[in-house]
C-alpha cells in the first residue's frame, strides 16, 4: 500500500485545514519545497499536492511552489486544485507532473476526464470527496445527491489510474480513516482506490492493511505526520 504524504498549498505555503474551510488554516512550513525534500529524505515514494486557492478559484493559483517542489525531488507527484480543463491538465502533466487529480469537473465535464483518460492513459485520477457520504465539489464548498460509487461507476473502463477517495468530514481532523467506506468504494468499482481525511495514527495505516483489499491502492497522510503522530519509518514498513 502507497503512502502519500500530503502539501496543501495555500498562499504559497504547506497548510493543513479542518474538514477544508480555509478560514481553519494551520500553517506547518512556509518552505513546500523543503518540506518535500523531507518526506523524500524519509522514504516516502509518492507525494500528493493540493492547490487549495486553485481548488476555489478554478484554476492553478501556487504554480509557482508547485514548480518548486518538482524541482526539489525524484519522486512522483500526484497533483490537485484547479484543475478544469484539457489546456490545465496538458500543462501540468508535461510539466514533469506524473498523475492529476480531477474532481469538479468528474462530476461537471465527465466527458473531459474520459478524454484526458485517453490521452494520458494511467495518469488521471478521480477526486471523490464526499460530505455525509454524498460528493462534494468546488473546494468542497457545494454538496450533490451522487454518492462516492456512483461517481466510480461512470468512470469504469475509461482508464482513469485511480480514485482518490476523502472524507470530508473527517479531514484535518485527526478522528481516524473512514475504513468502513473506503473499503465498500474499492469493493464497488474495479478502479484502484485511495483513502483520505482523518488519518490520525498508526491504528489508522493498519486498519486499512488489516482489511485485505486488494483495491485499495494507498492511503494520503497530512496532519498527522507534521504533528508527529505518525513515525515515517514504521509507517512505511507497516504499510509494506
Amino acid at each position: 500500500m502507497i503512502l502519500f504524504p500530503a502539501i496543501d498549498l495555500k498562499d504559497g505555503r504547506c497548510v493543513r485545514l479542518k474538514r477544508g474551510a480555509m478560514d481553519s488554516a494551520t500553517v506547518f512550513n512556509d518552505d513546500p519545497a523543503a518540506q518535500a525534500g523531507a518526506f523524500a529524505d524519509a522514504g516516502f515514494r509518492w507525494l500528493h499536492c493540493v492547490d487549495l486557492n486553485g481548488a476555489f478559484a478554478g484554476r492553478s493559483v501556487n504554480a509557482d511552489a508547485i514548480k518548486a517542489i518538482r524541482a526539489a525531488v525524484d519522486l512522483p507527484i500526484q497533483l490537485g486544485g484547479g484543475l478544469r480543463d484539457m489546456k490545465g491538465i496538458e500543462f501540468w502533466l508535461e510539466a514533469g507532473i506524473n498523475r492529476v487529480i480531477l474532481g469538479t469537473v468528474a462530476l461537471t465535464d465527465p466527458k473531459l476526464v474520459k478524454e484526458a483518460a485517453r490521452a494520458f492513459p494511467g495518469r488521471i485520477v478521480v477526486g471523490a470527496d464526499a460530505r455525509h457520504g454524498r460528493i462534494a465539489t468546488r473546494g468542497w464548498a457545494d454538496t450533490t445527491d451522487l454518492t462516492p460509487a456512483e461517481l466510480g461507476e461512470h468512470f469504469e473502463g475509461a482508464g482513469v489510474a485511480a480514485i482518490l477517495f476523502t472524507d470530508v468530514d473527517r479531514d484535518g481532523l485527526l478522528e481516524g480513516v473512514n475504513v468502513r467506506a473506503t473499503v465498500a468504494l474499492a469493493r464497488a468499482v474495479s478502479i484502484p482506490v485511495i483513502a483520505s481525511g482523518g488519518v490520525s495514527g498508526m491504528a489508522d495505516i493498519e486498519a486499512l492493511v488489516a482489511a485485505r483489499e486488494p483495491n485499495i491502492e494507498g492511503v494520503v497522510i497530512g496532519r498527522a505526520l507534521y504533528d508527529g503522530r505518525i513515525d515515517a519509518e514504521a509507517a512505511l514498513a507497516t504499510a509494506g
